[in-house]
């Protein structure tokens, strides 16, 4: 039985749903109009209380790493502060330590800035000030740029509205000058300007996105809005054949002897006989990559690349190889040899040191390096014939390095070489080449007579992690492999019986090479620089079992002029190397062979 006290209740709680339902019917007819029927109205109502802004999301530009992975170049994030004037000026309120509301001047807050961006109070404090003097509606100006990572943390924790953030992406090389002159360099822009920064910037260029957003009035972005079109794309992860911490070892050792001799620059390129890859190309001077501005411009690229020389005596091997197998010679055949020539077309000869004539051997020749002996091997091979040996070795071809300004290297054709170039070729004089092509030659040698291009680049790694190598001309067989076994006993006899012998030995160690001191062109007046040289030593390790070549080279040393400077320079680089490559000793010595007969 239903009363009136059992109905009041029942009642009173269907008004009041009824009521909830008309007010909640009411919210979604409004919510209807605004988010639907008058959605365009409503959203360009908002586009005129807030502000759309863009900000551009930089890619990062890929690492360049050693043969082992560790980083040589790579890029962090700088960046510049900015400020809303017009509301920086109205200062903030915030909560102090006993937890009550305070309000925050803009003066005040202008010293906290400083204290984080090493600014004087007053010249930030003015940043703000004269901008709204000049314009009470600014809404942007630059606090400071260039500020390091710390120094972004430090502001973000101030948590101020209108204090905002544009990163920019910094170049750093963790190591400086370690390879330097290999690595080159970016400009403030990240325009690659040298070495493999701009010859490799197709596997570390990075793309830029763009992200878009709407902030209030008050600074603060709104949720929801933000979008990324299009997204950022890193650049990929550049690995050279360079080993680090070889590198650091010729760099110190190469600046070193450079100051001791009083050379103009000084260079230590080491190269693997069974790859060609180049372990170590170390210079002097150098350039410091992370203070590009506080080196002298000639410095900042590569003289061991791009510098190119006469030879000199380093090539008489390949005037013993051609003799071999054009003329039939051996390292026994003899030459009667003056330290003076005059050959019957009129041309003279002479050897750097007097000396009594002798019957020198082919061995002979290379071990006394006579100028004489081998202006009388080589012409026993037509010149067609030489000059086409000395393509094979390389001269006029550059190297597969491909580096910018490169040098081929330069010769005369054989129909114009006069009575004097028909000799001089055979003791490298009247053509051009660069020190990686003089090391390529050794490798050819020490490789059977195998030539492997020279490399620098390892790999290219690509965001998506796919690994590219880079396509290298094939080995090309230059010489015979009993040819390069003739000749590489030859230069170990060099390295046995010459005067260097002591100098450079390397107890335990077979080891072949030779001295080069070549003359050096005076521009300006075309002739050679009286008593001022380009001297090189090269030469490989162990010559029983090659893994190494390493060539060194000073242009015009002073205290010491002739290849004697490149000695001490050489047996360090070599021990080094087959110390840091743990390359097992000779188990054999060098089978003598006869110098005079």
């Amino acid at each position: 039985m239903t009363t009136r006290a059992t109905r009041s209740p029942r009642r009173r709680t269907v008004v009041a749903l009824l009521v909830v339902l008309i007010v909640l019917g009411a919210f979604i007819i409004r919510l209807v109009d605004i988010q639907v029927v008058n959605a365009g109205d409503h959203e360009a109502d908002a586009r005129d209380l807030a502000m759309e802004v863009g900000t551009t999301l930089y890619g990062t530009r890929g690492d360049i790493v050693d043969a082992n992975g560790d980083t040589l170049a790579t890029t962090t994030s700088i960046y510049d502060a900015k400020i809303d004037p017009k509301l920086a000026v109205l200062g903030i309120k915030r909560k102090n330590d006993a937890g009550e509301t305070v309000e925050v001047t803009w003066s005040q807050l202008a010293g906290e800035i400083a204290a984080v961006t090493g600014q004087e109070p007053a010249e930030v404090e003015s940043i703000v000030t004269t901008a709204v003097a000049a314009d009470p509606e600014s809404r942007f100006a630059y606090l400071e740029r260039g500020l390091s990572t710390e120094q972004f943390r430090a502001l973000a924790d101030l948590k101020l509205p209108f204090v905002g953030f544009d990163p920019h992406p910094h170049r750093t090389y963790p190591d400086g000058a370690v390879a330097g002159n290999v690595i080159g360099f970016v400009g403030s822009d990240e325009t690659p300007l040298e070495g493999m920064e701009a010859l490799q910037d197709s596997c570390l260029e990075a793309s830029d996105g763009q992200q878009r957003y709407m902030r209030g009035l008050d600074g603060v972005v709104i949720p929801g809005t933000e979008v990324q079109d299009p997204a950022p794309v890193n650049g990929g992860t550049l690995k050279l054949t360079i080993d680090r911490d070889l590198q650091w070892y010729m760099q110190q050792l190469i600046a070193e002897q450079t100051e001791n001799l009083g050379a103009e620059s000084g260079s230590i390129l080491v190269v693997e006989v069974a790859t060609g890859k180049i372990r170590a190309a170390a210079e002097y001077p150098s350039v410091d990559l992370n203070d590009v501005a506080s080196s002298d411009p000639a410095d900042r690229g590569s003289r061991l690349f791009r510098d190119s020389y006469e030879p000199g005596s380093t090539f008489k091997p390949v005037t013993a190889a051609t003799a071999i197998e054009a003329a039939g010679l051996t390292p026994l055949s003899t030459a009667w040899s003056p330290d003076r020539m005059e050959f019957p077309n009129g041309a003279v000869v002479n050897d750097s040191e007097h000396h009594e004539p002798q019957n020198l051997t082919l061995t002979g020749g290379l071990v006394t390096s006579s100028n004489v002996a081998l202006s009388q091997f080589g012409s026993q091979v037509d010149p067609a014939t030489r000059l086409e040996y000395l393509q094979k070795f390389g001269v006029g071809e550059g190297t597969a390095l491909n580096w910018s300004g490169e040098p081929k290297g330069t010769y005369i054709p054989t129909d114009q070489w006069d009575n004097q170039t028909y000799y001089t070729t055979t003791f490298g004089q009247a053509f051009t080449v660069t020190a990686p092509q003089v090391a390529s030659v050794y490798q050819t040698i020490a490789n059977g007579g195998v030539r492997e291009p020279l490399s620098l680049v390892e790999s290219c790694t690509d965001a998506a992690g796919e690994v590219h190598e880079p396509t290298l001309p094939d080995p090309v067989r230059v010489i015979q492999k009993s040819t390069a076994d003739e000749v590489g006993l030859m230069l170990e006899n060099v390295f046995a019986q010459g005067t260097l012998a002591k100098d450079i030995a390397i107890p335990g160690y077979r080891m072949a090479g030779k001295t080069g001191t070549a003359q050096k062109v005076d521009p300006a007046t075309g002739a050679y620089k009286d008593n001022l040289y380009y001297t090189s030593l090269v030469g490989y390790a162990p010559a029983d079992d090659p893994k190494y070549v390493v060539l060194t080279a000073f242009d015009e040393p002073k205290t010491l002029r002739l290849s004697a400077a490149n000695r001490p320079a050489f047996q360090k680089a070599m021990t080094q190397v087959l110390k840091h490559y743990r390359i097992m000793p000779s188990d054999s010595q060098t089978p003598l062979l006869p110098v005079t007969q």
